[in-house]
């Protein structure tokens, strides 16, 4: 039982594991998440309990939404919301709306249906995010799209995941508790931009004054991780709390510098997320209910790329672009998760295989989206400059 080795140890052999995956992806040319999910699961019963790998695994998620945020300032953000609120609103319809009719189609309660239809709604950020830089498909024309996409579900989700956590214990979920969810959410916004546009106007001046690297680091990471926490404590995402905290610090235009100190922390935890991620999921005897978990894996996938294709529409990205976005952001993970572990028996063992299925399919359609695009739309055509003849 590795529980019982020495925590360094155990904290050696879990980045010793992660070297040989990430090495053998690299070979293979297979994205390095799906093994470091595999290699989770392979100790699903040795390491769910590691409060060590818990840890780190919640500080990577932190500190890669926290570079995330860095990318939108506020008013970049306001841009994107102006125009992502429709493709969000869909986004909701689809994902969670007629999953939940599916399940109840199935003979599922409402409670259990909508238990199902919060699993299936959210695109795992996470998973999203780390193909995207891999991939080196941060600058595309559909990314802003994509993260935009994103960031609307990752405010919906903290008050999906409220509702159901206080239906589950029986509680009555009031008009009033929802209202004080959005209120949270809406403070901890405009502190984040007050602070950014007050505090931190100047904060570029002060890091380059500072030239004892480790302190700097302690600094950044301390701040991502405060603001982190205190969403957490708000009772909202930590993901959400470091999204903004990048948000404040981005006012200060130039955040090279930021992400140069932060970037490296951040590639050296981040595997951990994926390996803790595959330690929640227990596949117990048996797949539960097969027919539906067929259902919603091909409902799930077919619901995401019509919002890109639609969404994506709206937004003002061509058809080739939008079908592309769509095909890039089926996989599910972190809040699927945090989801499941509210349901028991059966309901959960499905919504384990499911996580698991989906985040695969979700990983090769990102990889395979631009092969797939190229083979519905045909290659994209380069623009001719019109050479202009004297006298025509």
């Amino acid at each position: 039982m590795l529980d019982n080795l020495p925590i360094l140890l155990d904290a050696g052999l879990i980045l010793i594991g992660i070297f040989l995956l990430g090495f053998f992806a690299l070979k293979v040319k297979i994205p390095s998440v799906v093994f470091y999910i595999l290699f989770g699961i392979s100790l699903t019963g040795l390491l769910d309990h590691n409060q060590l790998l818990h840890f780190s695994s919640e500080v990577a998620i932190v500190l890669l939404f926290f570079l995330l945020g860095l990318e939108f300032s506020t008013k970049r953000l306001g841009d994107i919301a102006k125009k992502i609120w429709h493709a969000g609103l869909l986004d909701v319809v689809l994902s969670f709306g007629i999953t939940m009719l599916i399940a109840i189609l199935f003979g599922m309660d409402l409670m259990t249906a909508f238990l199902i239809g919060g699993i299936t709604y959210a695109t795992s950020s996470s998973i999203t995010a780390k193909l995207l830089d891999d991939k080196g498909r941060m600058a595309n024309t559909e990314t802003e799209f994509m993260l935009g996409l994103l960031i609307f579900e990752d405010l919906v989700a903290p008050v999906a995941v409220a509702v159901m956590i206080a239906l589950s214990t029986g509680e009555a979920f009031t008009t009033g508790a929802l209202l004080i969810l959005v209120g949270k959410i809406v403070g901890l916004a405009l502190v984040a931009i007050v602070l950014g546009k007050t505090l931190f106007l100047h904060f570029e001046e002060f890091l380059e004054k500072l030239e004892e690297e480790d302190i700097k680091i302690a600094l950044l990471v301390g701040i991502a991780i405060s603001y982190g926490g205190l969403a957490t404590y708000l009772g909202l995402s930590d993901v959400l709390g470091a999204f903004l905290a990048g948000v404040m610090l981005a006012e200060i235009g130039k955040v090279e510098l930021i992400k140069g100190i932060v970037t490296p922390v951040r590639d050296l935890l981040l595997p951990t997320f994926f390996v803790y991620f595959g330690t929640t999921i227990s596949l117990g005897a048996g797949v539960p209910m097969p027919v539906l978990l067929v259902v919603l894996l091909i409902w799930s996938i077919v619901a995401k790329v019509l919002v890109g294709m639609i969404g994506g529409k709206w937004y003002g990205l061509s058809p080739r672009v939008s079908f592309r976005a769509g095909l890039s952001f089926c996989a599910r993970g972190e809040f699927s998760v945090v989801i499941a572990s509210i349901a028991v028996g059966a309901i959960k063992v499905f919504s384990g295989v499911y996580i698991v299925l989906a985040a695969f399919l979700g990983m090769i359609l990102f990889n395979m989206a631009p092969a797939i695009t190229t083979k519905v739309y045909g290659k994209p055509v380069k623009k001719k400059q019109g050479i202009k003849v004297p006298g025509s």
